[in-house]
């Protein structure tokens, strides 16, 4: 689904059969004029958004822009206007809040986690934990933040996790099965593989085959020692129960990269209000 299309979606489940509200109070000829207001600390994503929300509604909206998406705001920031007719503001008014308030905590987050890794090689990844038909709204959040995409999807990338290799029966198996996969069917596709423990590592090791290393649930002192172990033969990614408290303690253990589903599925949003300007 593009955003144009979650625009037209998310307007249509808002509005329904007319905004009754503001079409029965305010005048149909009513101009006016209105302020996107920062009421908390954080970093900003979704402006384009919001001016696509309100040119939906009513293509002769006026929208100025005075921040522009990726930057710090405070309380009192004014990051847009709108102007023209008081009834299309007020019928974009709530989408417009929704996708911005979302969008920007989680860039707000994301940056908080990013700036945990100052100093250290390790990457911030996201994970597919985003909401149904919104991913690639949020993923776009997390690249504002500072942080880089995984995967768009189950077709860009092979990830072989617990369930695949269970039910193919072990590691050799399932890493097998892959590249006759792509063999057969003519891929160009990266290749990651999860591991549990030191046993499933060394395996995955003597096996080969793989791009990458998913270290899933180690600890700190282990995924240390699982680094150290892969050294640099592979590329490493250490996932689970990461949060903006322990990132940094992770990320000194000299792994690549650092998943965290909590990007995107765990997020507060950002305080922000529309106020009239009169």
């Amino acid at each position: 689904m593009t955003i144009d299309e979650i625009i037209k979606a998310a307007l249509a489940e808002d509005v329904g059969n007319g905004d009754h509200t503001s079409l029965s109070t305010i005048p149909q000829w009513a101009i006016g004029r209105a302020n996107l207001l920062i009421k908390e600390n954080g970093i900003l994503c979704g402006v384009d958004i919001a001016r696509k929300v309100f040119n939906t509604v009513d293509p002769d909206l006026d929208f100025q822009v005075f921040i522009e998406d990726g930057n710090d705001v405070v309380p009192g920031d004014i990051v847009f206007s709108v102007s023209g007719k008081v009834i299309s503001i007020l019928t974009g008014e709530r989408l417009a809040l929704n996708f911005m308030q979302r969008l920007s905590g989680i860039a707000t987050n994301t940056r908080l986690m990013v700036n945990e890794l100052k100093g250290t090689k390790a990457r911030l990844l996201d994970t597919r934990k985003t909401t149904p038909n919104f991913r690639e709204l949020e993923k776009m959040a997390v690249r504002t933040g500072g942080g880089e995409n995984h995967r768009m999807g189950l077709y860009d990338m092979i990830l072989i996790k617990d369930n695949h290799v269970d039910f193919a029966g072990g590691i050799k198996q399932a890493i097998k099965a892959v590249h006759n996969y792509i063999k057969d069917k003519a891929l160009d596709l990266k290749i990651e593989i999860e591991v549990r423990n030191f046993d499933e590592l060394n395996l995955v090791m003597e096996t080969g085959g793989v791009d990458r290393i998913m270290l899933d649930n180690f600890n700190v002192s282990d995924l240390k020692k699982a680094v150290e172990l892969v050294a640099s033969r592979f590329e490493t990614e250490a996932s689970g129960n990461i949060t903006l408290k322990n990132i940094r303690e992770y990320a000194k253990t000299g792994v690549d990269f650092i998943s965290s589903g909590q990007l995107t599925h765990q997020i507060r949003s950002l305080d922000m209000s529309l106020k009239a300007d009169f």
